[in-house]
């Protein structure tokens, strides 16, 4: 089953997004270990905040056929390294959650520089519980996830 894999710090909406995906009820949960959907592959965020976990990053990556860094621009530090994009073979899309609850535009542009040193190739805002940008980032991740989506 083709699926994408979400990357991002604690509490950025990697599960909400997981859930989303798959058209499950929005639960917020805690992740602890890597999760599997049906369409996605949740990430502790701890994995991303600890470059020592870096590794079980790239290794659990080999199993989804894109790969998702999100940012949430209402967190004071993301952890997003520059040339993240490197350490995979394959497409690195950045995403934006919760831009519903940005008080200042600059707080977007804070991540978007961001996404873009890690090589993003291309970057969605969304906000999951208001549905903004989900259609269109869903419609994307569709080519690499198949028509079982």
């Amino acid at each position: 089953m083709s699926r994408v894999i979400f990357m991002g710090r604690t509490g950025c909406g990697k599960t909400t997004l997981c859930q989303k995906l798959d058209e499950l009820e929005l639960k917020y949960k805690k992740t602890q270990s890597v999760e599997l959907y049906n369409h996605a592959i949740d990430t502790p965020g701890e994995y991303l905040e600890n470059r020592n976990y870096y590794s079980a990053l790239i290794m659990t990556a080999v199993d989804a056929e894109i790969i998702a860094l999100i940012a949430d621009p209402t967190a004071a530090e993301n952890f997003i390294p520059p040339a993240f994009a490197c350490s995979f073979a394959k497409e690195l899309i950045g995403i934006i959650t919760k831009i519903n609850l940005v008080e200042d535009e600059r707080q977007i542009q804070k991540v978007e520089e961001s996404l873009k040193a890690a090589g993003v190739s291309r970057i969605f805002k969304v906000d999951t519980v208001d549905d903004i940008g989900i259609k269109e980032l869903f419609a994307y991740l569709e080519q690499f996830l198949g028509s079982d989506k």
